[in-house]
């Protein structure tokens, strides 16, 4: 397994018990920590192994960040529309 899926890996996991801890602001400021981190690592990981395996991390990712993912939608939605 090479360093940028592990990374992956690792981010994932630290995800999940960033989203089992209690949090006051419902956890936006854990998000912008693991987008933070996470969009050099979804980088990595399609420079080492090629854009598919690219876009799969990065649906992990999204799947884990819905609400972050959800808000960027409305926004844009709300921005080309006007």
């Amino acid at each position: 397994m090479s360093l940028s899926l592990i990374l992956a890996a690792c981010w994932a996991v630290a995800a999940n018990v960033l989203a089992m801890t209690p949090s006051k602001d419902h956890h936006w400021r854990n998000a912008y920590v693991l987008i933070a981190v996470g969009i050099p690592i979804v980088g990595f990981v399609t420079w080492q192994h090629g854009p598919w395996i690219g876009m799969l991390v990065l649906a992990g990712g999204m799947s884990v960040l819905r609400w972050p993912v959800i808000y960027l939608g409305r926004w844009i939605k709300r921005v080309t529309l006007r």
